[in-house]
């Protein structure tokens, strides 16, 4: 792994569907129990590793080249996928993926939930997730290359009625004296006020002194219909606004500072959905000069869904054109 990340816990890279194969589990911001709240209207504020959620969902997942994804539900607990690939960036071919859904907890989640693909190559990416109780649940991440484990990580989050307390293993091997630690603890104070922190700790020969702590801090501060939210830690500034403006209109505008890099990043987006054309159409900017669009267009009464994403980096005068399609 590379240097610590205080603004958030590592997560393995991981190949992207066109359409994810499941709805993931309800927006964490709300918190998944509800009777958490109490008569002060303070609830479980959800994780630090959504802290920022809100804001960046609104930005598009823009991809170069051609994805074909074929989704088949086998039964009301497991389904199949099969995704082709043609870019330039990656090597195009062929992943198959899986998925399997337990018993329903609540009326938005279900446990366990394991993800899965893998390509002719056996490389392999998996991710488990399971409530071991009403208050505890885990995830684990593990991404298998050339028949080596490339990544892992455990994260266990601990929710109580107004806060909530993860840990997060990510790479730890105990033969070569390397790993990652992440400590979150997110606290709601009020009604719209919570404050966080983290605390990052990794170790391995190739860091310089052998080991590197980091320490953040957190808020996020939520309107009638806005969110604002801000982490500052020794890695840098993370500030990120979201505002629904309508029922069909999300506005957001996100700024990234690192100060080992001495350098800063603004983004502004939107995300628009037209319901009677079954369209959604995301698009954002950034201050490097990169203009970036996403549009998804629902083909009903099939299932079928079509996707065109569009980059043009202005500086560099780089354009990208990516066309995907899936069914079911």
């Amino acid at each position: 792994m590379g240097n610590i990340s205080a603004h958030s816990a590592p997560n393995p890279p991981m190949d992207v569907p066109l359409s994810p194969p499941i709805i993931p589990p309800k927006d964490e911001s709300k918190g998944s129990l509800s009777k958490g709240s109490n008569n002060n209207g303070i609830q479980n504020p959800g994780t630090m590793e959504d802290l920022h959620k809100q804001c960046t969902d609104v930005f598009p997942m823009v991809f170069e080249g051609g994805k074909f994804l074929l989704n088949k539900a086998l039964s009301n607990h497991f389904q199949v996928s099969h995704t082709v690939n043609f870019s330039t960036v990656q090597p195009p071919g062929y992943r198959f993926g899986a998925t399997y859904l337990g018993d329903q907890v609540s009326p938005t989640e279900v446990y366990p939930i394991l993800v899965g693909d893998i390509d002719p190559s056996g490389n392999l990416n998996a991710n488990i997730i399971h409530q071991l109780s009403p208050n505890i649940r885990t995830k684990f991440v593990a991404q298998i290359d050339g028949g080596k484990w490339q990544a892992t990580q455990l994260t266990t989050d601990y929710k109580g009625r107004t806060s909530t307390s993860s840990l997060t293993l990510g790479n730890i091997d105990v033969l070569n004296g390397t790993g990652l630690a992440v400590a979150h603890y997110l606290q709601q104070v009020t009604a719209k006020v919570a404050l966080g922190s983290e605390l990052a700790y990794q170790y391995g020969p190739q860091i310089p002194g052998g080991q590197i702590a980091l320490h953040s801090i957190a808020a996020r501060y939520s309107g009638s219909n806005f969110t604002a939210t801000g982490t500052l830690g020794g890695a840098g500034l993370h500030l990120c606004y979201h505002q629904k403006c309508s029922e069909n209109l999300q506005i957001a505008t996100e700024l990234e500072t690192s100060l080992r890099m001495q350098e800063s990043v603004a983004t502004s987006g939107f995300q628009v959905e037209i319901p009677k054309a079954n369209c959604t159409f995301r698009g954002k900017i950034d201050s490097n000069g990169t203009v970036g669009a996403v549009m998804e267009k629902k083909l009903t009464p099939l299932p079928f869904c079509l996707t065109l994403s569009a980059m043009h980096n202005h500086p560099k005068n780089k354009f990208k054109l990516g066309v995907g399609f899936s069914i079911g």
